[in-house]
């Protein structure tokens, strides 16, 4: 029986206060509106950034709100307008998206869609500023336009990507947010050739799959950076050759490694966050070739001071959004290097919980335990 054109129950887990664990309960989900999709979610990954948003440090509050945006699931039913996809389809919900008519999105270089760029503050759907997330009536605010801890969610259809069928949705969902943007960071903006080393700051997720594309370039040399030793065993699976915790080390870490290295790596990939990391990731690349890549989001009133001769000495500082990659575009076709074993996704899936014991995933996560937990929403 067909659902489309109404209003969907099903269980959702909602965030009704900053910190306070999440409560699954049943909710109300409005078919979509013009340009959007609805989406039945069938697995979702927990990342650092919901866990950030959930703890309200440091932007606008948002309450009650569903969070999520790092998932695998089906297309429901469309709304107007919608010819991209249609019921049936699997889709990957990204947190970012393509309308492919702004000037970001008609150039090859960028990836920054003015209409449907990353907006945390936005909490309503693009076409009328209105939830489709009730509850006896009452709005419940959307995440990141994606709010995948839902059986059912309403996105807009520039940001959801249309993948291979045969791809499982439980290992590839991971593509949608972390993988794909510490993966791209080296493929796609670092470029190292083949043969040279990479160093890479922080080995959380995003900074492993940034390992993981420079063991795909084939560097020779991947430094690991972490002030945890802890991650250094399980950063080997992804390609890291050598380790160095900067707390065992009375200079800079980015004199370490130039004299690791003889004079500095061809590329680094920053995925901290930290200024002082963003510093040391810059100032150790070789000088006349280097290219150091900022990933990590640093905190809003946040600079850094490095001295021009840097520049002047023929180093490049980059940023990267999500990889460079565009999510409608360019995403089917990271699924199917996965499916042609050029990628390993199952390795960074280290835990797995049912859609009930959803606060396991965060409890996980702030204890520093494994990468990506798995949230099955059918269990």
């Amino acid at each position: 029986m067909s659902t489309a054109g109404q209003v969907i129950r099903c269980k959702a887990a909602v965030a009704w206060e900053a910190g306070k664990p999440l409560s699954v309960e049943e909710i109300e989900v409005a078919p979509p509106q013009k340009n959007e999709v609805r989406v039945k979610i069938h697995f979702t990954s927990l990342c650092h950034t919901d866990v950030y948003f959930w703890e309200a440090k440091g932007q606008n509050p948002l309450f009650p709100r569903i969070l999520g945006h790092e998932a695998g699931g089906v297309v429901e039913s469309v709304g107007e307008g919608v010819t991209d996809v249609e019921p049936g389809d699997h889709v990957l919900p990204i947190f970012t998206g393509e309308c492919k008519e702004c000037p970001h999105c008609l150039s090859e270089a960028s990836n920054m869609c003015d209409l449907l760029r990353i907006n945390t503050e936005r909490g309503g759907m693009l076409h009328d500023g209105q939830t489709r997330f009730s509850k006896d009536g009452k709005p419940i605010y959307h995440f990141l336009g994606t709010s995948t801890f839902s059986e059912y969610t309403v996105v807009h259809v520039g940001q959801v990507a249309k993948i291979n069928p045969e791809a499982p949705l439980d290992k590839v969902c991971v593509l949608s947010c972390g993988m794909s943007t510490g993966f791209g960071a080296t493929v796609n903006v670092a470029k190292p050739k083949k043969g040279g080393s990479v160093a890479v700051f922080g080995l959380g997720a995003v900074g492993l799959a940034a390992a993981e594309g420079a063991r795909v370039c084939e560097a020779s040399r991947i430094i690991g950076i972490d002030l945890n030793p802890n991650r250094f065993e399980e950063a080997k699976k992804f390609g890291c050759t050598e380790f160095v915790n900067p707390k065992d080390h009375n200079k800079a870490v980015q004199e370490v490694i130039s004299e690791m290295t003889g004079g500095g790596v061809d590329c680094s990939i920053e995925c901290t966050g930290s200024t002082q990391a963003m510093v040391s990731a810059f100032e150790c690349v070789h000088d006349g070739w280097g290219v150091a890549v900022l990933v990590g989001v640093p905190s809003r009133d946040d600079s850094f001071k490095t001295h021009p001769i840097h520049f002047l000495n023929e180093r490049t500082l980059r940023g990267t959004f999500f990889g460079n990659y565009k999510p409608l575009s360019d995403i089917p076709g990271v699924v199917e290097k996965y499916m042609k074993r050029e990628l390993e996704l199952d390795k960074f899936i280290t835990h797995s919980v049912p859609f009930l014991d959803i606060n396991k995933a965060f409890e996980y996560m702030l204890r520093g335990e494994g990468l990506r937990c798995m949230i099955r929403m059918d269990a």
